[in-house]
């Protein structure tokens, strides 16, 4: 496609969809439902809703909050996920090198009831991408488990902190390594996998909860029999996928290289018995050298949990030349669509478009913007007519390969960082609306050839970001770009309301029952808003940045609040020096808010 003009770009609208999409119920559907007191899981139910039922907190005493508790984790890389809470003990984990912490949630409770500390070659370092995260545990069965850096998932004894099993899921010396959260669905532990700018070829693997049996191994990438993709069966945008269609978007044998690896959350519907995630950018960053749209990259997935088969799949990038992974949260609702309930997937992809999808069947319902600003395509084609129905309409001036190698494409929003990254959203079904952390950069891209060696990186692209209020003006480009937290209607497709940050939002959001939103910034604020209208109700500073994931739960019939902080992640390495491979190098941003080191901190209302 041509170049569209801005103001076409601004008030695209979505006209052949015709009908609204309203959420069916303000109550938590039975299948994905927790115990409130409780914070078992990642995303606070299996739907990803990071929602707490709990109503002691409100916006109107939300501003007398005070500190409860502080725990020291003594790790100073960035403190991503959240906290678990179970049985009223509380396991967090920390970066590399991954210790385990289990701490009673009693008053006066200073002594930590088992710690869980790996042994992991530091080698490893100089195999990942990013920042030498983890982004949390699972739990179930009596057990926690952990999938550590090195690929290693271990299961340890809830009661105790003993290793019961350990498996090992992949192969550091070939860049795969591993910083997502596993999860635990019904008997079965899934983890993912981290690599694809080493060239890994991703994969998700479920193991046996009880005995560490592996069970079954879909790859994102390559033969049928490796993806568990049934020809017939499986479906993509409505249609069976056809025989090979992965290998026949590929040239030669460039899947084995080809990236995909599924780093982010995984959801799932027990009624349903499927599993969703979504699958991370191709390699290299550099198109030229990958022809063909390289499924089943930058693609969303339902999988049957027992066997691993693909019931279907959506490539929401095709061809992903910017890093768009889509591996951010898939968050699941029900919605109500011509008078008729309607099991839908919600996912806001880091390309800047909030994607609803029939759950049951991949059906696509609707594509929009939903906050940030978004230039690299015109819209999402819905029209089932369209030879390109379900792909991006893209816009030259912002597509790489089209402007070629060692070219310095500008000025694209949003950047590789993506306009909401693996920051989970939350959603609440009183409100009906989803609560996003974005980030609001753009970048200038420049492809250049390189070679796949094993275990090293293998880009093909120069960057640079910067914020997107200041693209048209070079000389005022600065290296930090803003954020915003942004409330989404999926009624309307419109931002309800909007909260700018001066730096990228990192920190997973939580809503409560009462409307009350969490989130924490950068600087190392944790902060409470009003839901309904955005109003700043209650900030507090941690001490240290804020990348983790907030929660809340119940104990001793009283509600709190906690959150992990500890400047780092992706966006981290743009303030701190890594290059001997430790987090002790001086901060260039953030210095009047900022200092290194991990924070457990809990809040509640005073007695």
């Amino acid at each position: 496609m041509g170049k569209v003009d801005f103001k076409m770009r601004q008030v695209f609208a979505l006209a052949t969809l015709a009908t609204l999409l309203l959420p069916a119920s303000a109550e938590e559907p039975t299948t994905f439902r927790q115990n409130p007191k409780e914070w078992r899981s990642q995303g606070g139910n299996g739907a990803n809703w990071r929602y707490s039922p709990l109503t002691q907190i409100t916006p109107q005493n939300a501003g007398k909050l005070q500190v409860a508790t502080i725990v020291s984790t003594g790790g100073l890389r960035g403190h991503e996920g959240a906290p678990l809470v179970v049985d009223d003990v509380a396991y967090f984990t920390t970066p590399f090198p991954n210790g385990v912490f289990a701490r009673r949630l009693t008053y006066n409770a200073d002594k930590i009831l088992w710690r869980y500390v790996p042994r992991q070659d530091p080698s490893i370092l100089k195999k990942i991408g990013g920042d030498a995260v983890n982004r949390g545990l699972a739990y179930g069965d009596g057990k926690v488990f952990l999938s550590q850096l090195d690929t290693n998932l271990v299961a340890i004894d809830a009661k105790s902190g003993t290793v019961i099993w350990s498996r090992t899921n992949g192969d550091p010396q070939i860049g795969e390594t591993s910083t997502s959260a596993p999860a635990l669905l019904k008997d079965k532990v899934l983890v993912g996998l981290s690599g694809g700018d080493f060239g890994v070829r991703g994969h998700v693997t479920a193991y046996d909860a009880k005995t560490g049996q592996r069970l079954w191994r879909g790859y994102s990438t390559g033969p049928d029999a490796d993806t568990l993709i049934d020809p017939e069966k499986t479906t993509h945008l409505g249609n069976p996928v056809g025989k090979e269609a992965s290998l026949a978007s590929w040239q030669g044998e460039q899947w084995k290289i080809g990236g995909g690896a599924p780093w982010g959350a995984f959801s799932y519907d027990a009624d349903l018995n499927l599993v969703y995630y979504g699958t991370g950018n191709p390699a290299p960053r550099n198109a030229k050298q990958r022809p063909g749209d390289n499924r089943w990259t930058s693609t969303i997935f339902a999988r049957d949990l027992d066997t691993g088969t693909v019931r279907w799949v959506y490539q929401v990038t095709p061809h992903d030349q910017w890093d768009y992974d889509a591996t951010s949260e898939m968050i699941l609702i029900d919605l109500d669509i011509d008078g008729a309930a309607r099991k839908a997937l919600a996912h806001f992809d880091k390309n800047g478009f909030a994607y609803f999808l029939d759950r049951a069947t991949g059906d696509l319902l609707s594509a929009d913007r939903f906050g940030a600003h978004v230039n690299w395509a015109s819209k999402i084609e819905l029209d089932k007519n369209s030879p390109f129905y379900g792909r991006p309409l893209l816009v030259d001036e912002y597509t790489p390969e089209i402007r070629g190698e060692d070219v310095n494409t500008k000025s694209i929003c949003p950047s590789f960082l993506g306009a909401k990254g693996p920051q989970p959203a939350a959603y609440s079904p009183n409100e009906k609306l989803f609560y996003l952390p974005l980030t609001t950069k753009c970048m200038d891209n420049e492809p250049y050839a390189v070679r796949y060696e094993p275990g090293k990186h293998y880009l093909g692209v120069t960057t640079e970001e910067y914020e997107e209020f200041s693209v048209t003006k070079a000389s005022d480009r600065r290296a930090w770009g803003g954020g915003a937290l942004v409330a989404f209607d999926p009624t309307s497709k419109a931002v309800r309301w909007s909260l700018p940050e001066r730096h990228p939002l990192r920190s997973g959001a939580l809503v409560t029952a009462t409307g009350v939103v969490f989130y924490g910034t950068m600087e190392g604020y944790l902060k409470a808003v009003d839901g309904k209208t955005g109003k700043e109700l209650w900030s507090f500073h941690t001490g240290s940045g804020i990348v983790g994931d907030v929660v809340s739960y119940e104990h001793g019939g009283k509600q709190f609040v906690a959150v992990l902080s500890g400047v780092g992640g992706l966006v981290g390495l743009e303030l701190i020096d890594l290059k001997q491979g430790v987090m002790d190098g001086p901060i260039r941003s953030l210095p009047d808010y900022n200092a290194l080191g991990g924070i457990l901190t809990i809040f509640a209302l005073p007695n």
